[in-house]
This record gives structure tokens, sequence and C-alpha cells, in this order.
């Protein structure tokens, strides 16, 4: 296909303004005075939610009102984009991500049309379909059948399109029991799995997907995955919103990461994912470089215990700056308890960029939990990890499994390339993730002789 852009965002931002409270009046007259003058005042607050003057830019002496300004906007403005520029070339499968908030959403229903930018422009070339809510448009006195036309047709599909996809789309959903069934008879995942079938099964040039990955069972959800790899590989133009970071990373080649209505990044979808992640972890780096995490407040009225510091030592309990692969070391866990707990167990474990857990190193309930500030050391021989970054987490409880403090994300841990394998190569974690030891030789045949007489 061409290499021209299919969507081309340039200087795109939009703005929202906090609604204020509704008055309420304690007399009648002011009741009936207010809603006399209802009309009006309902005629001013809308103008004041779609129109930003008060934030428009100065130019030249002059206010220009279709641009603007982020620059220190009143309290009651919102910035749900700032200025976000870029371009999709024709097949590209595009991730976006970002936390709750930042725009990501946003960015998708201007793309769609569904709502109009404060300032900026999007061009699009091509036709563009929409997975952006799943459901809407469903009746729930219409059979599913009559909803699968209904719901085809506000996602943008002709008639024909429909009749003839109509048993793909519903043998994909799983309810062919249930289609003349009036769909507030479903339950809910029997709804999901249909709507999302209808949306699946549109055929456009440009796909914008936000978040409709997360429906059904585990099942559905691997069958949701695979119609997304099969969109993709037809070369159609896709702008992927996900939390989902494996589907993110089995998607996309590339990504854009969001960061309060802003692009913080954009290039490899593993690097992208590892900056997201990495905003979620509670890593301070306070002092020593050896010192993972460290939070040594006193402890919360609703606390009893709390991990306040984790610090990575060599074998001989020295500082370890720099960890690599098949090291031995020690990960210090210092913890404040306010009472003792006899049977106590500590819980270290390490996440990949998938957030995926990799290995627990769990203590059992063998150590105590004892009353004031103390430590304990897990011993790790030969770490097996390969060069990368990883997601530490820790964790207390007692005997009984009850959590008394838990994090799974609680800081970054970085392991440095070894040639263990006297390969010329460090293992790294884009090939493996285990560097485990192994041998190799050629099979031990015995004292076999080749028997050559007739």
């Amino acid at each position: 296909m061409s290499n021209s852009a299919a969507i081309t965002v340039e200087g795109l931002s939009k703005l929202y303004r906090i609604g204020a409270a509704e008055q309420r009046h304690e007399t009648l007259v002011g009741a009936l005075t207010s809603f006399l003058k209802s009309p009006l005042q309902n005629y001013r607050n809308l103008r004041k939610l779609s129109q930003f003057d008060d934030v428009a830019q100065e130019d030249g002496g002059r206010k220009t009102e279709d641009r603007p300004s982020p620059e220190t906007p009143p309290s009651d403005i919102i910035w749900a984009l700032k200025d976000v520029s870029f371009e999709v070339k024709h097949g590209e499968v595009l991730g976006l991500i970002g936390r709750n908030g930042a725009g990501k959403s946003t960015l998708l229903k201007i793309l769609a049309r569904i709502t109009e930018p404060s300032s900026g422009q999007v061009v699009m070339h091509g036709r563009v379909g929409s997975l952006l809510e799943v459901g809407t448009g469903f009746h729930p006195d219409l059979t599913g059948r009559e909803n699968v036309y209904l719901n085809g047709t506000i996602l943008g599909m002709k008639k024909r399109e429909i009749d003839r996809r109509f048993d793909e789309i519903v043998a994909f959903s799983g309810i062919e029991k249930f289609i003349d069934t009036p769909v507030k008879r479903y339950s809910s995942g029997m709804r999901v799995r249909l709507a999302f079938s209808v949306a699946a099964h549109l055929e456009p040039e440009i796909l914008l997907v936000d978040e409709v990955l997360a429906v059904g069972d585990a099942d559905f959800q691997r069958k949701c995955l695979g119609k997304m790899d099969e969109v993709a590989k037809q070369g159609r133009t896709v702008l992927f919103v996900s939390h989902n970071m494996e589907a993110i990373l089995n998607l996309c080649p590339t990504s854009y990461l969001l960061s309060g209505g802003e692009i913080e990044y954009h290039g490899p979808s593993d690097q992208a994912v590892n900056l997201y992640l990495r905003a979620f972890s509670r890593t301070e780096h306070a002092g020593a470089a050896n010192v993972l995490y460290e939070a040594d407040g006193p402890l919360a009225a609703d606390q009893l215990t709390k991990i306040s510091r984790l610090e990575i030592l060599d074998h001989d309990c020295r500082p370890k700056e720099i960890t690599r692969t098949w090291d031995d070391l020690v990960v210090r866990i210092h913890y404040a308890a306010k009472q003792d707990f006899e049977h106590g167990s500590f819980i270290v474990d390490l996440f990949d960029y998938k957030q995926e857990r990799l290995v627990v190193f769990d203590s059992g309930t063998r150590i105590p939990i004892r009353t004031g500030r103390h430590c304990v050391d897990c011993r790790i021989p030969r770490l097996p990890l390969a060069a990368g970054e990883y997601f530490l987490g820790a964790g207390l409880a007692v005997s009984n499994a009850q959590w008394l403090w838990r994090e799974a994300n609680l800081a970054t841990f970085q392991v440095q390339g070894k040639d263990v394998f006297a390969l010329g190569r460090p293992p790294e974690s884009r090939r493996m993730i285990f560097a485990a030891e192994h041998s190799w030789q050629e099979p031990c045949l015995g004292n076999t002789k080749n028997d050559t007489s007739g």
C-alpha cells in the first residue's frame, strides 16, 4: 500500500470546563424567581461550558479564540489534549497507552468525529470505523437478530454488508441459540459478546479501537485478540487504545504514550510499555544506588505493618549497585510493625514489562514479624534473569494468608548483561527471560560396532 498518511493530526487541543453545582433555594420565592430566570441562566451556563474566551491566547494585542493557550488556565478548565500532533501511515497499527485521564479516549472521539476539538485539525484518508462504546444502540426489546441490523447500521454498515456477514457475526458471538430472543433477557456477557461481534466485523480502512477487548470471559477475549490480529494483518490502519499491555505488545509494533493530554513518547511498543509501567513504580532512589525503595515515614493509623525500605546487597551483605545475570544477591527487606505475628510470611516477586509474574520468593510462615523496626534477608543464588528491566513487588502476610501489606509494583529492578554462556553476547530479555544453566554434548553411543559380515 501507499506510504502516504492515513491520519494527520496537527496541533490538536481539547478543553472541558467543570460544570458548577446547581443552586438550591430554601424559599418558595427564591425558587419561583430562579424558575423565571432559568432560560437565560441555562443559556449562559451552556455558553460558558462551550466557550473559552477566558483562556484565549493573545496574538498581536488581540485575542484569537480559536487558539486557546494551555498556559495557566482557570481552575475550572481541564485540558484533555494539549497541542497533539502526529501522523499515521496507511497499514500502520499504532497503540495508544497512558493512565486514566491521559486523553486517549478523547483523542479517538475527535478522530471518530464524535466530539469537536477546541483547536487544531484532523485529516483522515479512508472510511473510518470505530469500536469505542461496545453495545451503543442496542434496544432491549428487540431480538438479537434485530439488534445486529440496528447496531450495524449505527456503526456505518449497509444492509447488504450485514446480510453477507450475518452468519459470521452470530457464529463469532457464540449465542446462535438465543439470536431470536429479546436482548433484555440476555446476560451482560451475552450482550457484550454480540455487540463486539458486530463491531469487529466492520470493514473500514481506518479502525479506531478503545479498550473493547476486555469483554466476556477468557475464551472470548482470546477470540477478540485473534480478530484484532486478523484485522491488523489485512493491512488496515488501526489505532488501538488499551490497558492490556500484552495486547499492545502483540498487536502494535509502535505506540504513543500519552500523559496529561500530551505525547510523552513515540517509538517501539516495548519501550513505551516500559515507560508507562515505570510511571506506576514507587521507586525512590534516596541516597545509595542499591536502594530500590524507601518510604520511612510512620505507620498510618490503619496499618499494622509496612515495608519501609528495599535494598540490594551482594552475598557478603555489602551494598550492590550493579546486578548481573547469575550474580548471587541478597534482597534486604526493612519493615515496621505495631504488633508481633508469630507466623509471619515475607514475599518478594519479580514481574516482566507485561506485568506477568516471573518468580516468587516466599518465606512461608517460618519468620515471625516482630514489633518495632527490623529487617530480613532474601538470599538469591545465581540470579537466572537475562539482561533487562524488571519490576519488583513485596508483601507481608500472616499464616491465614491475610495480607498485612502488599505492593505488586514497588520498584524497578535492572539486570545487566553477562556472557554466561560464552557465546560472545549476553542473554537479553528480548530473546529470553531466564538464563538457565545447561550443557551440550554428543550422545554417548557406547562401544557398538558395525556388523558388516554377510
